[in-house]
């Protein structure tokens, strides 16, 4: 709880007591003394108030981001070890085989030679000429 808060309803209470006190005793500058000092902690309490929320949210941004970091190096700490995994499995699969290993290499690189050799595709003719 901010100290604002504090200070803000301590002013308020004084206020509606000093203001209880004019209306009983008939001051009216007691009164209106006592309605400025309650609408002065009110305001203070309210200030109190928004940075005691702007504090909670600026906390849960913070929270929020750490998780978030936390999630990554996680994934990025797993990811590493299904990597290796996978070499390791490659490795073993082209070490028991590796004449299949070579033919799947072979078909891949002619694959990606037919790709890169094609010529670009035109777009269609357009219907509408320009003659100027």
């Amino acid at each position: 709880m901010d100290k604002d808060r504090i200070a803000g309803s301590a002013k308020d209470f004084a206020g509606k007591v000093e203001g209880a006190v004019g209306s009983m005793t008939g001051d009216a500058k007691t009164q209106a003394e006592g309605r400025a000092r309650e609408a002065a902690g009110t305001v203070q309490n309210l200030y109190g108030q928004a940075k005691d929320a702007a504090r909670d949210a600026t906390d849960a941004a913070a929270n929020y981001a750490k998780d978030a970091v936390d999630t990554v190096k996680d994934a990025y700490g797993n990811s590493g070890d299904t990597i290796r995994d996978g070499q390791k499995a490659m490795a073993k699969t082209v070490q028991d085989n590796p004449l299949g290993a070579l033919l799947v290499a072979g078909g891949i690189g002619f694959a990606l030679a037919l790709l890169m050799t094609r010529q670009p595709r035109r777009p269609p003719p357009s219907r509408w000429r320009y003659y100027g």
